[in-house]
């Protein structure tokens, strides 16, 4: 299998590949299912106007929420086997608060901790009697075995990392794909949990943000995005970043360096 490679394909497909905690670190920010809707206190797809999801031009966002609660169980026990610490970032909204509740539930004694991103406001709620959203939250999971709080495999110094991150929502930079996750967030992500050289994954690159961090923290990666779109952008943003490193050793941040697994 390639490091420092994006894979346009599920991500499951590509896990299927990658022997058991063979990634240092996942960071990533899933889809959070914002077009599915809720009609006479029943859950509905999206309404008939909106063909696609106004985030992601080839992804309604729309699961039904059992669907929804599915997948993301799947994603996380392959990403709990084949990673050493997965930091899983999801904002509550209508289409992901049961999803959500339950998968906290159900990975209990997997979740170490839950670091809450402080985005300093919220966009005003579509619906009356509903909160506005001024923050979301990153599981942080460890397939350990062990009981209580420390995260095992965390690279931090006792009294270095908070569990509130203040930092501000991040930048539109293309239009095909406008829900962009700050750099800063998986910035600090990587700095704590992972060590230079470290693997990092995520399953969901879309633009390629976490991706691009690895690379300026000299962090080797892997992704995995459906869309070829979005591949296009991500590999162009990784390519720069790259470039701005100024990486010449040929076993580091290169695209397409091929290792052997067994």
């Amino acid at each position: 299998m390639e490091i420092n490679k994006l894979y346009n394909e599920n991500c499951l497909d590509t896990m299927a590949k990658m022997p058991d905690k063979f990634v240092d670190l996942v960071v990533t920010s899933p889809p959070y299912n914002m077009r599915t809707r809720i009609r006479n206190g029943q859950y509905t797809t999206r309404e008939k106007s909106e063909h696609f999801s106004k985030k992601y031009k080839h992804f309604g966002d729309d699961l039904p929420i059992d669907e929804f609660y599915s997948f993301h169980s799947d994603v996380l026990r392959e990403l709990l086997r084949v990673a050493k610490i997965v930091c899983y970032n999801f904002q509550i909204v209508t289409g992901s608060k049961e999803a959500f509740f339950k998968i906290i539930g159900y990975f209990n004694k997997d979740i170490k901790d839950i670091i809450i991103w402080d985005k300093g406001s919220g966009q005003p709620a579509m619906h009356g009697m509903v909160l506005n959203n001024c923050y979301e939250m990153v599981l942080i999971l460890e397939d350990d075995k062990r009981a209580g709080r420390a995260i095992q495999n965390a690279k931090f110094k006792r009294g270095e990392m908070n569990n509130i991150l203040r930092i501000g929502r991040g930048e539109k930079i293309c239009d095909v794909h406008s829900a962009i996750f700050p750099e800063q967030l998986p910035f600090d992500l990587i700095s704590a949990f992972s060590e230079k050289e470290a693997l990092i994954y995520d399953p969901f690159t879309g633009s390629g943000t976490t991706a691009k961090m690895a690379v300026k923290l000299g962090r080797n990666w892997i992704g995995s995005e459906i869309s070829a779109e979005y591949c296009e952008i991500a590999n162009k943003r990784i390519s720069d970043a790259i470039k701005l490193t100024g990486t010449t050793d040929p076993d580091k941040a290169i695209p397409g360096q091929q290792i052997n697994l067994f």
